[in-house]
Formats: C-alpha cells, sequence, structure tokens
C-alpha cells in the first residue's frame, strides 16, 4: 500500500493515530507499506521522512528526490521498486483524483482519499484486515 503524505496523512493527530493502527494491522498481514510524495525532498520533508524512522512504513519516495512526479509511470513506479514489488501489486491511496487515474493507468489499485473513514472500509477490504480503526 502506497499512501500520499499531504491531505492524507498529514492530518490531525487522531487521523494520524488511526493511520498508525491501521498500518500496524496491514503490517501483520504482510503488507508493505510506503508514502509517495510528490515533496521536493531536503530538510522540509522530515516530518514525512519520520514515518520511516519510525518504523511506522517501509519506505518514503519523495519526487523532488527519484525526479518524477505523481501522477507520472515513473513515479508509480519508484515506489513500487522501493517496496520490491511489481507495480500491478500495489494500491495508491490518494486525495487527488488525477494521481489515482494515474496509478489505475499504471497498473495499480486506486482508491480515492476524502476521509479515514471511508477509505478504511474500502482498505480494510483489499487487504483483508480485520479491526477498528
Amino acid at each position: 500500500m502506497i499512501v500520499d503524505y499531504v491531505g492524507v496523512l498529514d492530518e490531525d493527530a487522531e487521523t494520524q493515530r488511526r493511520w498508525r493502527q491501521l498500518f500496524e494491522a496491514a503490517r501483520k498481514e504482510g503488507v508493505a507499506l510506503g508514502i509517495l510524495s510528490n515533496d521536493p525532498g531536503g530538510p522540509g520533508a522530515e516530518a514525512i521522512r519520520e514515518w520511516e524512522y519510525k518504523g511506522i512504513v517501509d519506505a518514503v519516495i519523495l519526487s523532488g528526490e527519484v525526479g518524477a512526479e505523481k501522477p507520472t509511470q515513473e513515479a508509480f513506479q519508484a515506489a513500487a521498486d522501493a517496496l520490491d514489488l511489481p507495480i500491478n501489486d500495489c494500491v495508491l491511496v490518494d486525495d487527488s483524483i488525477i494521481n489515482v487515474r494515474g496509478a489505475v493507468e499504471a497498473g495499480m489499485v486506486g482508491v480515492y482519499y476524502q476521509q479515514f473513514d471511508r477509505a478504511v472500509v474500502e482498505i480494510t477490504g483489499l487487504f483483508d484486515i480485520d479491526g477498528e480503526f
């Protein structure tokens, strides 16, 4: 599962807590976890990188560091490669319908994020994850 940062993971503390719980349950099911952001990188990206440093996700992929932005195939491929997965085995969760469409065109499953309670139903169904989040 590859999740956008801005507009998805950067919400209030309670939503971030719920995402961490979902990620923990996903990891128990063997789901690889990554963040793909169109962030340019550099020192301003430390809040994003902390998700990897703290072991919450397996990889953080920043467009400014890989030289490709969503919704290009190259950005999605960089994320799949960082998780050592074929692109067709990846799910992108993003609040931009343009990025979701690009992910689907690249071969991924796309989940359009509008609010956590809606997205969690789709995500738990896709990955067969049980629990309250």
